[in-house]
Formats: structure tokens, sequence, C-alpha cells
């Protein structure tokens, strides 16, 4: 359903060469993610892969880096949306001499994913005479390449950094300029006529030169793609359209390739404007892959699940329990910083991730977690995938007395409460795989131990009598907002959870919005997954009307574009803050909606 952006139904304007990150939809295939903003302009693609180099970067330098759009060259304003059940994306522009529609695909073909990238762009006439200016402009790669054009009797190329791209077009689009870092071309439409450009990409290999018509044509091949996996979705649940936008947009972020999921598609958009906050989220965390892969599991997404928990389960036997791997399983290099402007001047700009140093205990509870549910809902462990469970477990019993960087990734590392419930969570299924056969049972008598050791440890470590609540790490009196998954997690003491969430919504909490925990405020947006978190936590305390006034609250709030979501967002303006799509901010909105369902986790 197409809708006005921004919502006052003004004209779409950038600040500095800058759009609000609202502004933007996200386009997928399964292998890359483009951001097309919502005047007609893509300023975000890495291609050919999720985790390539941007081709596309004028999101994070907006007068030196790469774009591709399309716009009207008088003043405009525009409706934006997805089509029903599909991440094919439309754009109505209105100006004074009449409409025009831009629908964008990352095509598929119809045996699956294209052996190439394909950006396509429909221009149409839907009323009166509009015309577009169409500006291509070769991006440097995160500024370490210089683009050139080639030609011969095939066709024009560009080319940067060994990824060689063709521009196509139909007839009516008229090129006026072009050299090695840019083509401008016009396009003059009318009611009922239709112009299609596109790129065709690669990465050092050769291109087939399709003829425009088929590219076109394959605008709508993605589309039934996307709603014939939208249709084999089993949700029948409330907030159906919420769940199923959701859906699709963790979709975008399964890797197909390997199976990994990215955390979100973008790197080093801040989590507040001006800050340091600005990390590489275009990597495969254990925490966000076994959330997602839930989430799948509650849709009836039984093919994604099980690829995405293959994936997991196999680098963590090659690996070990790392906190986050490349989309390809290895290990995510350290971080290093791009000589880039940043989004609204936030540096660093950062590629690489520090996280991949820590330990994080929560990627314990998180594996069992997952594989439990896998196995709930009728999915089958292998051998060795029960091996590597059962030494999981033993390396959880083990380790969970030591302090860690805790679900947040903070350089203190401390004795966090959510790392001790994680760890008895982990304990605790594990102990419940084996009473069921599903893994090896000779260690379940230790498991069984730790797990009530790791439970007396946090009820007299953890709890305060002065907050009545759990509170961050033993001695602080700080709120961790991700304590609400406590309840998902069916740790044992219901009504110290109760009174942590009301702290939590009371302390933390800010209009629809929550902070991730105390003392974050100065630095940071609010995190929208912890509203859907407690949300959730509310439903399963027995007070489902509260969670869903929370859930519908923030659901509104975020009800500011076609329904890509970000990490998190000013709770004064509402504007979205940090990486996008962010897939911990969709899957939270699927599982808080499910849960208020009244379906089982």
């Amino acid at each position: 359903m197409l809708k006005p952006f921004p919502r006052s139904g003004g004209p779409v304007e950038r600040e500095e060469g800058y759009l609000p990150l609202e502004a933007y939809a996200a386009l997928g295939e399964g292998r890359s993610v483009a951001l097309s903003g919502a005047d007609g302009s893509i300023d975000w693609w890495c291609c050919p892969n999720l985790d390539s180099p941007p081709l596309f970067d004028r999101l994070l330098s907006p007068h030196e880096g790469g774009y591709f759009s399309v716009t009207p060259d008088e003043p405009f304003t525009t409706e934006i949306g997805y089509r029903e059940g599909s991440n094919v994306h439309e754009t109505v522009f209105t100006t004074a001499t009449g409409k025009a529609r831009l629908t964008e695909s990352l095509n598929s073909g119809p045996a699956g994913r294209l052996p190439w990238a394909e950006l396509a762009r429909r221009i149409e006439g839907l009323e009166g005479r509009v015309r577009l200016r169409i500006t291509l402009v070769f991006g440097t790669r995160g500024d370490t390449a210089g683009p050139f054009l080639s030609a011969n009797a095939s066709g024009k190329a560009f080319h940067v950094a060994g990824l060689m791209g063709l521009f196509r077009y139909s007839d009516g689009i008229r090129i006026e300029a072009e050299d090695d870092h840019a083509i401008a071309a016009v396009v003059e439409v009318t009611a009922g006529r239709t112009e299609t450009i596109a790129i065709v990409a690669g990465e050092d290999e050769p291109l087939v030169v399709a003829p425009v018509a088929h590219i076109d044509r394959r605008i709508e091949v993605s589309c039934k793609a996307w709603r014939d996996w939208t249709e084999g979705l089993g949700y029948g649940g409330r907030y159906r359209g919420q769940v199923e936008r959701s859906a699709l947009a963790l979709k975008l972020l399964l890797y197909s390739p390997t199976g990994a999921i990215a955390a979100a598609a973008t790197t080093s958009l801040p989590e507040g404007i001006g800050g340091r906050k600005n990390y590489d989220y275009r990597y495969a965390w254990v925490r966000d892959a076994g959330y997602v892969i839930k989430a799948f599991l509650r849709l009836g997404a039984h093919a994604e699940s099980s690829a995405a928990l293959a994936w997991l389960v196999r680098h963590l036997d090659e690996h070990g329990a790392q906190v986050l791997y490349t989309l390809n399983g290895e290990t995510v290099s350290d971080e290093e910083e791009l000589d880039l402007p940043g989004y609204r001047n936030s540096r660093p700009v950062r590629r690489g991730n520090a996280a991949t140093g820590q330990h994080q205990h929560g990627i314990y509870g998180d594996i069992f977690e997952t594989a439990e549910r896998f196995v709930v809902g009728g999915g089958m462990l292998d051998l060795r995938t029960g091996a590597l469970l059962a030494r999981l477990a033993d390396e959880c019993a083990e380790k969970w007395k030591m302090k860690d960087a805790g679900i947040w990734e903070l350089p203190e590392r401390r004795h966090y409460t959510g790392s001790k419930i994680s760890c008895w969570q982990a304990l605790a299924r594990a102990v419940e795989m084996a009473e069921n056969g599903h893994l090896p049972g000779s260690c379940k008598d230790r498991w069984s131990r730790a797990r009530d050791r790791v439970a007396a440890w946090i009820e007299e470590h953890c709890w305060s009598e002065n907050k009545q609540a759990y509170v961050m790490y033993p001695g602080s009196d700080m709120l961790d907002a991700s304590l609400t998954l406590a309840v998902r997690f069916r740790y044992g003491n219901p009504e110290r959870l109760r009174a942590t969430c009301e702290a939590i919504d009371r302390e933390l909490g800010r209009g629809p919005y929550h902070y991730r925990y105390t003392g974050v405020e100065a630095e940071e947006g609010c995190f929208l997954a912890c509203t859907f978190w407690l949300a959730e936590a509310m439903a399963l305390l027995g007070q489902a009307d509260a969670g869903a006034e929370k859930f519908e609250a923030v659901v509104w709030a975020l009800d500011r574009n076609s329904g890509t979501c970000s990490e998190m967002a000013d709770p004064v303006t509402g504007a979205f803050l940090g990486n996008l799509p962010q897939g911990l901010t969709h899957l939270a909105l699927i599982q808080a909606a499910a849960t208020l369902s009244g379906m089982e986790l």
C-alpha cells in the first residue's frame, strides 16, 4: 500500500546531501541489498554481495559517493510502498504536470537467484507528462578505487576494482553526457508509456548483455517469487501485515549462497548523530542468527530455518563459540576506518568489527534455544550436531563463572546478569534435549547441577532489593532492557521478572521506545527491539493487554516508511538511527506479535 513520504505529504528534501534514514526502502535478491530513497536515488548497494565494498555509497559520502537516481526535474511529492507480499518497491512521483511510477527490483529468475546482479527500474507514466533526470555516478567502492568506462561491439560497461557493470536502458532514454565517473540521461513519460533502466553487474566474471525487455519482465517474475514465498508462511495470528513485512525484511538478510543471516545490510550508520557508535553489521552474529531461525520456525519457513541452522552449526564446529562470522563462515577481521564523511558527518566509518575478539556467554543460550526449538518443531539433529552441542554444554558449565562482554558487547568485562541467565538457559535446554533423546545423556546430571548453581548465583547476586529488579550486573543499580528476554527463556522467578519489567519500563522507557540500559541517553537512541521484547515479556507474564498496548504504540511510531526498520530511533523526533534493515528489530516484532497472538514459543 502506498503512503505519502514524509507523513505530512510535503516534498522530499535532503539536508546537506543526506536523506533521513526512514526515507529508504530495501531491495534484495538473496545475495545483496540496495537502499532506495524516497526521492528516487539508490544511495547504497554493496555489489555483488551483501558484504562487498559498496558500488553506491552516497549514504556515507553525499557529495563524492556513488548513486543511481531517477528524479523528476521539477518540484514533486512522493508516495512509497512495497507491493503486497513482495520486496518489489514502488514510488509514485506527483508534479505540477503529471504522475509517474518508479518500480524497483533486485531481480531473480524463474529458477531462483540469477548468476549476476540485476537492478531493474521501470518508469511508467500514470497521468499527464513527467520529465525525469537519470544520474548514474559510479562509486569508488568506499574510496578505494577509480572507475572507468569501456566499450566494444557488445555495448558499454563501467569497471571499478574488479566489478563490471552494464548500464541497460530502453529506447526512450536519452543519454546527455557520460565519462569515466558518471552517466546523465533524461526521459519523459506520458500516461501509459513505460521505459526501463537497469544495471547488470558481476565481479571478475563475463556478463550476458540481456535485452532490456527481458530485464523488465524479470521484475514480475521476482514479484511472483516473493509472493509465493509469503503465501507459504504459516502465520495466522494478529498483526499479519506487520509480521509479513518483517519476514520479508529478514528474508533480504538471508545470504542464500551460504545460509548465513546478516545482522543488517549497512555499515557505520550512527546510533547517535555525530557520535562514534558507528559499526559494521554486514556479518552473521550467533545471537541474531539464532533469533532469526526461531522467528522463521514460528512462521513455518522451515527451509530457511534448516539452512541457517546448518550454517551456524557447521561454523561453530569449525571455529568454536565465536560471537560472529563473515557470511562465508570465516573469522571477521578487526576494525579499520575508511576515509569517508559518514552519515550526517558521524565518524568513523568502519569496516570489520571489534566484537570478533570478544566472548559472550549469550551465544550458549542462543544456540541451545535455537536447537531446542528446531527439534520441538519436528526437526532432527544429526550425530555430529548432537556431539557439538554436548561439547558446548560442557564448555558452558565450565565458563559460566567467568566475566564476559555481555549482549551489548561492552568493553568492560563483567558478570552481566543477562549473560548468566543465558548460561542457565543453555544448560536448561541441554538437559531437556538430553532427556528427550536429542543429545548424548552421559553429562546430563553435570549440566543439571551447573544449571541449578547458575540460578542460585543469579538470585543471590543479581537481584536488588533497592531497585526491586534484577540489575545489569552485581553491585550496580543499572537496569538492562535485555533482561526482559529472561521471560522468553523460561527463567524461573516470575514475580521478580515481572518487577524487573516494570522497572525497565519505568526507568528506560521514553514515549513508545526504550533505551538499552541505564546511562546511554547521551550517546544513542532507543533500541527498537527492546520495546518488542518488553511487550512479549508482559504477555508471557499474564499482562497481554498491556503488552499489546506497548506493541501497537511502537508499531505506529515506526510506520514512517515502506516497512524497512532500523536499529534505533530518536525518542524525541522519531528519526531512525543505526544500521538498516536491522534484523534484530524485525525478528523481535515477529516474536512479540506471535506471542501476543497466543502462539507457542
